[in-house]
């Protein structure tokens, strides 16, 4: 017979999870595993939109904020977050606010002796408006970001908004953990893991899984025989630790107060096997 009973595990943070969920679906499994770590408290779920190559510009953010919120009712539990939708348009400074940028200050604004972080695994489009809305959050949360690059490239996240990019990494105060393509490329998982994995992993791994399979893709897009699950890494700073990765620290600029912490290797195992274990443990729980 198995031994029962769970480890008395204490919170470490609350996290706002914000991201592209109508897009790829590496952001799904990303918040589902936040959502089943007992270590952090998911207080919000805000939506960003998709890049216009995907469609046109409009209700992307609402379709994401649909889809995540399907999500956070299958993982369930007493305490659910609320899911906000972003913006619809590019960020322009001045311009109009949304749910998510607003649940992003309510949050930061609230007093808790668990820290805040704002997880942002795509565009970065609610964060500035926030940030722009209430410049004295900046000091109150820090922006854990899956985006950038180091090399001169491309890179999706960052040059879907390339405005609210610029805008956020120009502010002096606020402390930012990233995580640029060159890192998040090593969170690589074959199609054939993928498939096993998660449609293996119950009810919840499966939903997931499906949405891989149901993803609409342009037809100028050729799938390979990987699936990068680069949109998971800030669960190790949330939920589970960063001593096993590792990082360069500097400072937003020479008078800067925010510290910059570039991550530059994250320890997939420890990421990966705790979110199949999560998955399969919330199957083994749930009626």
């Amino acid at each position: 017979m198995p031994p029962t009973g769970r480890l008395r595990l204490g919170e470490q943070c609350r996290v706002v999870v914000d991201n592209d969920w109508a897009g790829d679906p590496d952001g799904l499994v990303a918040l589902a595993h936040h959502l089943l770590s007992p270590t952090n408290r998911v207080v919000a779920v805000t939506s960003s939109l998709l890049n216009p190559m995907f469609g046109e510009l409009g209700s992307t953010a609402q379709r994401g904020a649909v889809m995540a919120q399907e999500l956070v009712d299958l993982v369930g539990g007493p305490q659910r977050p609320r899911v906000h939708v972003g913006a619809e348009l590019p960020f322009e400074p001045g311009g109009a606010r949304s749910a998510a940028s607003a649940a992003i200050v309510a949050e930061a604004r609230r007093d808790d002796d668990l820290p805040l972080y704002l997880v942002c695994a795509g565009p970065l489009t609610n964060v500035p408006a926030a940030l722009e809305e209430a410049p004295e959050i900046a000091g109150r949360l820090t922006l854990v970001w899956v985006g950038g690059a180091l090399a001169d490239a491309f890179e999706y996240n960052r040059d879907t908004d390339a405005a609210a990019a610029e805008f956020v990494f120009g502010l002096r105060a606020l402390p930012v953990r990233q995580f640029p393509l060159e890192t998040y490329r090593r969170c690589a998982y074959s199609a054939a893991e993928l498939e096993h994995d998660l449609a293996g992993s119950g009810r919840l791994g499966a939903w997931l899984w499906t949405r891989f399979v149901e993803l609409p893709l342009p037809e100028w897009i050729r799938l390979g025989g990987v699936w990068p699950l680069g949109d998971s890494p800030p669960v190790l700073l949330t939920a589970l630790d960063e001593e096993s990765s590792t990082s360069t620290v500097t400072t937003a600029a020479q008078e800067g107060t925010g510290e910059r912490r570039v991550y530059t290797d994250v320890d997939t195992r420890l990421l990966f096997d705790d979110m199949l274990a999560e998955l399969r443990l919330h199957e083994a729980r749930t009626p």
